[in-house]
């Protein structure tokens, strides 16, 4: 297929050129020890390899990390003439010319982006790479034979359902059309186009205006329409009958993508044997918007890959139930141990789109030892997603942990800190940046209750609760919220507020007032966050039938009193009986769908119902004294 020769690259790494089709010399980097698993990133259009230089960064210490421009871009040659040098067919040589020399003896692991992944849906699908190709991994781009079938379909068996997502579909791809149309396209990008295109896409993708890596832009981007005009019509015309995936595939799919409906994968099962999926929310160019959320993914399937011998690619997301576990001492880490029974799941048919979307993303979790918390914890794991379980009771934290690996999070780690204590809170978000990095999803659940009347309310009492139910939420979110916004890939923070924000009571001053300030401060913080693609949501469970019944206090009564009083308000709420995995199934969801505020029970429900429409109602309830 050619030889090759050495130079040393702008983007610092070693570069070389290899021959590939038709003699076209196409410009490799590498980054990396070459005797590590290879992991090949393929740019798409009108793109650069220089778009996958943060990815590349963050995989160099693990694998052997190879990039290269695809012929007409960068720093690679042009074929002669344009039409027709850029098929399929001639792509995939060029794709075995760089496997061949840059990892001669073993199949390397594929990365595809945009045009990137339409050739890595090739090459993981045609029999000449077989051999050559460990596993690929897709973002923001579907094989055109998948499309063209997903397309006829449609069309022989309409339903207004399919036939709104093929018209969805054709509005996304209307660039598409614009590229098949002669020379104007080569005008545009030569001209206006290609000067104001960074900056389009940096406005557009919430990226930094001077972040555009490729300065071959405009020349890259007019050569490149051939892309399209050799291929696109031909493959959706006339698909291959068999285009099956002979590796494990992962599938990234950023849900806010201006160009390809989510859509467009709902047939992938039947083509892929071994697939993992995961959702983004994100838009197109994610190498750019979300580069150590893509690096977490393609780290954790090639390994998983690699330590499989490449037939478990299900696995690797934590779909599948991982084992009892025990807690490693001296470094906070859960590991295998002893069986046991597992908890009830909370996810139901939630499960695949939660897997999807979470399977491999740090979530934390504050007063996760037992209750509402607990529950949340346990599904993410269930979601197969990393989790920190924090708690002041270190025995109860463990015991999520290890429940949560149980359930199906590949991590899982106990913290120990009190949330009212502000230092402490500092130390933790500061340790746990450290250890396990920045969490995708912050939720603030500790709480405490209490009740009494305002009359009987010390000083001190709404101290206790104000530091714990406010302020341990301030806390996180000032903390982690920060975290998140300097590392730039949005995320989610989730604050436990309660049916009793807008519930007032005789009976729950302090209570209410805390979950009051709980749901507006989410309410602005939503605001101010947005722009940097992070979420907020309030949840406002009701009655919940959680251990905060028998250790609420009740203010200004006797001990004897107390114990009455807590007794009554625990037989109520088991009555109710509305169990804690309802609640973190609701969490889940609002992740899911970002939903500003989620209350929970029918109770709740219908008091955030009466607190818009007749809160006259609601100042007469509140004169009834509740259990709580």
């Amino acid at each position: 297929m050619g030889g090759m020769d050495g130079t040393e690259g702008s983007t610092g790494a070693g570069e070389r050129f290899v021959t590939g089709a038709d003699g076209v010399r196409l410009c490799v980097a590498e980054h990396g020890e070459a005797a590590r698993p290879t992991v090949v990133l393929l740019h798409g259009y009108p793109d650069s390899k220089e778009v996958w230089s943060d990815v590349a960064a963050l995989l160099a210490d693990r694998f052997h990390v190879v990039l290269y421009d695809v012929r007409g871009h960068g720093r690679s040659g042009v074929p002669d003439p344009l039409r027709g040098g850029f098929t399929l067919e001639k792509l995939t040589e060029d794709f075995l010319a760089v496997a061949d020399a840059v990892s001669p003896d073993r199949p390397v692991h594929l990365v595809g982006h945009d045009w990137g992944s339409v050739q890595g849906w090739e090459f993981a699908t045609v029999p000449g790479t077989a051999g050559r190709l460990a596993s690929f991994t897709s973002v923001s781009g579907p094989c055109l034979d998948h499309f063209g079938h997903w397309i006829r379909r449609r069309v022989r068996r309409p339903t207004p359902r399919r036939a709104a997502q093929v018209l969805g579909q054709g509005f996304k791809s209307w660039y598409v059309y614009a590229l098949h149309t002669p020379v104007l396209p080569e005008m545009a990008w030569r001209g206006v186009l290609g000067k104001q295109w960074p900056r389009m896409l940096a406005r557009v993708e919430k990226l930094p205006a001077d972040s555009y890596p490729t300065a071959s832009l405009p020349e890259d981007a007019a050569r490149g329409a051939w892309l399209y005009r050799d291929n696109v019509r031909q493959r959706l015309g006339r698909p291959r009958p068999d285009p099956y995936a002979h590796v494990p595939v992962q599938l990234i799919t950023p849900t806010g993508d201006a160009f390809l409906s989510e859509r467009l994968y709902d047939d992938l099962d039947h083509w892929v044997p071994r697939l993992t999926r995961h959702t983004l929310p994100a838009k197109h160019w994610v190498p750019r918007s979300r580069p150590q959320q893509l690096a977490r993914w393609i780290t954790d399937f090639v390994t998983g890959v690699e330590d499989t011998g490449g037939t478990a690619a299900g696995a690797v997301a934590g779909t599948a139930p991982g084992p009892v576990v025990r807690a490693v001492a001296g470094t906070g880490a859960v590991r295998a141990g002893a069986s046991g029974r597992l908890p009830p799941t909370a996810l139901g048919k939630l499960l695949p789109a939660a897997r999807e979307r979470f399977g491999g993303q740090l979530v934390l979790v504050t007063g996760a030892a037992s209750g509402i918390g607990k529950a949340i914890a346990l599904a993410f794991a269930e979601a197969g997603a990393r989790v920190v379980a924090v708690d002041r009771d270190a025995e109860g934290a463990a015991g999520t942990a290890e429940l949560s690996l149980r359930i199906g999070a590949p991590e899982a780690w106990p913290e120990t800190v009190d949330v009212s204590d502000g230092p402490a809170m500092e130390a933790l978000a500061a340790r746990t940046l450290d250890r396990y990095g920045v969490p995708d999803v912050v939720v603030n659940n500790a709480g405490i209750g209490l009740a009494g009347s305002f009359l009987d309310t010390t000083p001190e009492d709404w101290k206790q609760v104000l530091d714990v139910n406010l302020w341990g939420v301030i806390h996180g979110c000032r903390l982690y919220g920060r975290q998140l916004v300097e590392r730039g890939e949005g995320g989610h923070i989730v604050n436990t507020a309660s049916a009793a924000a807008f519930l007032p009571s005789r009976a729950l001053p302090a209570y209410s007032t805390s979950k009051a300030a709980v749901l507006m401060l989410s309410e602005c913080l939503r605001a101010e966050l947005a722009p940097h693609g992070i979420g907020v949501s309030a949840i406002c469970p009701g009655l919940v039938n959680t251990a905060i019944t028998g250790s609420a206090r009740h203010a200004g009564v006797s001990d004897k009193e107390q114990e009455r009083r807590r007794a009554k308000s625990a037989r109520l709420y088991r009555l109710r009986n509305y169990p804690p995995e309802k609640v973190a199934r609701a969490v889940v969801k609002a992740v899911l769908r970002d939903t500003a505020v989620v209350p929970v029970t029918s109770e709740a429900r219908g008091a955030r119902l009466l607190s818009r429409l007749s809160p006259g109602a609601l100042r007469a309830f509140a004169r009834v004294d509740p259990p709580l």
